[in-house]
């Protein structure tokens, strides 16, 4: 059974830090596409970041912000979220792309369909 698990949510001040980290278990992810996505309250699920092979993708709201990276020996991936805003705030969620022999755009890899894995999410709270 393949499980995704995010943890490094809280709450933090406007301008800080924070690590997130998901942690993927019953199968391997090292080829696949693998990204976050996020969902405020009242608002649809959004994408942050992705990142596949050698490339990775970012929503123009964190670009320059937040960094995507991944441990293939881990099976982990990890979102670096720098100088963080109110409007950060909402639960993040990994999610795991189960084809690893397909490369799509990347506006694909912007959408939520190009996954087919979900964790249950993490909260980040971010004040001002």
């Amino acid at each position: 059974q393949v499980q995704l698990v995010e943890s490094g949510g809280g709450l933090v001040q406007a301008g800080g830090s924070l690590r997130l980290s998901c942690s993927a278990s019953g199968r391997t992810f090292s080829s696949n596409a693998m990204g976050w996505f996020r969902q405020a309250p009242g608002k649809e699920r959004e994408f942050v970041a992705a990142i596949k092979g050698g490339s990775a993708y970012y929503a123009d709201s964190v670009k320059g912000r937040f960094t995507i990276s991944r441990d293939n020996a881990k099976n982990a991936v990890y979102l670096q979220m720098n100088s963080l805003e109110p409007e950060d705030t909402a639960v993040y969620y990994c999610a795991a792309d189960g084809r690893s022999y397909y490369t799509g755009t990347s506006y694909y890899y912007t959408r939520p369909y190009a996954y087919d894995y979900w964790g249950q999410g993490t909260q980040v709270t971010v004040s001002s």
